[in-house]
């Protein structure tokens, strides 16, 4: 007996015309800061998976309780040992260019070029056993043991579906339609003038009927963050997708006529904030020194003047907004004396480490500003190396950083989203994504591995306490804070926000009232 999982059964909408919907027109998106990239499969930037969210596909869509929604698969099944998972793929379905979209796209995506070059799905794709296509319109995915959050994988950013006449057999980061990217998705990429805008149109042969409704969407590159924040209020953008302006700014524009803002569609992603810590070389490879960052560093400060109160000080590696966190973590309270006593204790020479700051504004500059601060004050040297975000990319991919900003998306269970940054077997050079710190221990290896698999919430809990006891302990990196990103946007533009990843998907739904 088996579990089907469909559209309707589950009461679930799929994106189509409503009464009140009216067609055409532009919409004006800012996008912060410009992507480095569009092709979703080879670039995870939170910046390209806003925008190329709405170019191509996955399986799944998810709502902001995180339960699946109907995407390329219109409906699913799950065995009843939890080993098998049969999708049924939408008929009809075309990439951007008229070719037809069928399950050997999907092993294609899956099995070969996501195995190859998503650093974060492998981790989840080392449970799959087998990945079969009985036919054009059937994928069947056969675990080699249960693992939970399997069914929580198929959202456009971890498993993007891509064309396999495209790319099979290419040098996949050198083909030039990366270039161009072609996807299955509402809106097809026209025209990309950098420094300026990016520019999506309809796709008028898309699956959904009576969608998108919107002719073109301009995503708009405003460098200076002041400009951006007068683009909105001089009615230039439409939308300020979160993050796109400063927190200080966020306050007077939400209080403008006309003006609504959403913390919705962040659910799936949670974004946690830290600082990479290279446990290799130099000073942070020492457990004391990256113990004396934390005791160093005001967190509550940092929350409440460079964030303007919009988010939570984070405890440790799981998002208390995620499954399985642990409400009962060792705290580091804002104390320069242990900070100090620490560096004494480890015999801290004044060796000087590099901070590099995330380039993705001016609030990110500010907080890497404070973080040097509070480390001078215990002692530390400090230098500050900038650069942009293609910079940053190499840079930690390369592992040539001693500090360095980052956030990163928790997937609504640790098995997705955690457990990558920290477990041994996913330290690769090439990525900015994975275990870049080179943390390397044996029982967060084994705990992790186990929570994946068990069976029950409470024995999973038990192991991720355990895990996070551990990590907590030896810092291998410095966490900062739960963001919270507010979407600003004018009223008149309805269903943006419906997914658990907002406008990363919801283009395709939006339309503006007349």
């Amino acid at each position: 007996m088996k579990r089907i999982l469909l559209a309707a059964a589950l009461g679930l909408a799929v994106a189509g015309p409503a009464a009140a919907q009216t067609s055409g027109g532009r919409l004006n998106v800012v996008i912060q800061p410009e992507p480095p990239g569009l092709m979703l499969g080879l670039i995870q930037n939170g910046p390209t998976q806003m925008v190329a969210g709405n170019i191509y596909e996955s399986l799944l869509k998810y709502d902001t309780e995180l339960k699946p929604l109907p995407s390329l698969a219109e409906s699913w099944e799950i065995s009843d040992d939890e080993l098998t998972y049969t999708f049924h793929l939408k008929e009809g379905v075309t990439w951007h260019d008229g070719e037809p979209f069928t399950a050997d796209d999907v092993i294609f995506s899956v099995d070969k070029f996501l195995r190859e070059t998503h650093p974060r799905l492998r981790v989840s794709l080392a449970y799959v056993d087998t990945i079969e296509a009985p036919d054009d319109h059937t994928v069947v995915f056969t675990l080699k043991e249960p693992f939970g959050p399997f069914i929580g994988i198929f959202e456009v950013g971890t498993m993007p579906m891509l064309p396999k006449h495209i790319y099979d057999g290419t040098d996949y980061a050198n083909n030039p339609a990366n270039a161009t990217p072609i996807g299955t998705g509402p809106f097809k990429f026209d025209e990309w003038v950098k420094g300026s805008y990016i520019h999506l149109v309809k796709n008028e042969d898309y699956h959904v009927e009576g969608a998108p409704h919107f002719d073109e969407v301009y995503w708009q590159v405003i460098p200076d963050a002041a400009s951006r924040s007068v683009a909105f209020e001089t009615g230039e953008v439409d939308v300020l997708p979160g993050g796109s302006v400063e927190n200080f700014d966020i306050p007077r524009l939400t209080a403008m006529d006309g003006v609504c803002s959403t913390g919705k569609g962040w659910e799936y992603f949670a974004p946690h904030a830290w600082m990479w810590l290279n446990n290799r070389e130099g000073p942070t490879a020492d457990k004391r020194f990256r113990q004396a960052i934390m005791y160093a560093m005001d967190r509550e400060f940092m929350r409440d003047v460079i964030w303007n109160g919009f988010g939570t000080v984070a405890k440790g590696p799981v998002s208390s907004k995620t499954n399985f966190f642990n409400e009962n973590l060792k705290d580091y309270p804002h104390d320069p004396d242990k900070a100090k006593e620490l560096l004494d204790e480890m015999g801290y020479d004044g060796t000087p480490v590099r901070i590099l700051p995330l380039p993705y504004g001016e609030t990110w500059q500010r907080w890497a500003e404070a973080v040097k601060q509070n480390l001078e004050e215990v002692g530390i040297a400090v230098t500050l190396d900038s650069t942009d975000v293609a910079g940053w990319n190499q840079k930690i991919s390369e592992w040539d950083y001693d500090i360095a900003f980052t956030y990163l998306y928790q997937y609504g269970d640790p098995a997705l989203g955690v457990t990558r940054n920290y477990i041994s077997s996913n330290i690769a050079k090439g990525s900015p994504w994975n275990n870049v710190e080179g943390y390397d221990n044996p029982r967060v290896d084994e705990l992790a591995a186990e929570a994946a698999v068990a069976v029950g919430a409470d024995t999973r809990q038990k192991l991720y306490d355990e895990m996070q006891d551990i990590l907590v302990e030896d810092v291998p990196v410095a966490w900062l804070l739960e963001l919270e990103f507010p979407t600003i946007y004018r009223c008149t533009v309805k269903d943006l926000v419906t997914t658990a990843i907002g406008v990363n998907d919801g283009i395709g739904n939006a339309y503006m009232e007349k």
